[in-house]
C-alpha cells in the first residue's frame, strides 16, 4: 500500500514500526475525541439516568 515492501530489511522494519506507531497515535486521538464528545451521554445511558 505504501511501497514498504520495496525497502531493504532494516529500512522495512523501521518503516513498519513507524506506520504502526502513527496508526496508534491516530486511534488514541480519535477515540479520545469520541470519549470527550459521547462519554457523559453513554455513562448516563448505562446508569439509566
Amino acid at each position: 500500500m505504501f511501497g514498504i515492501e520495496s525497502l531493504s530489511g532494516n529500512a522495512q522494519a523501521v518503516a513498519l514500526v513507524g506506520v504502526v506507531l502513527l496508526e496508534a497515535m491516530i486511534l488514541y486521538v480519535g477515540y479520545g475525541g469520541l470519549e470527550q464528545v459521547f462519554g457523559d451521554y453513554v455513562v448516563d445511558l448505562l446508569r439509566g439516568e
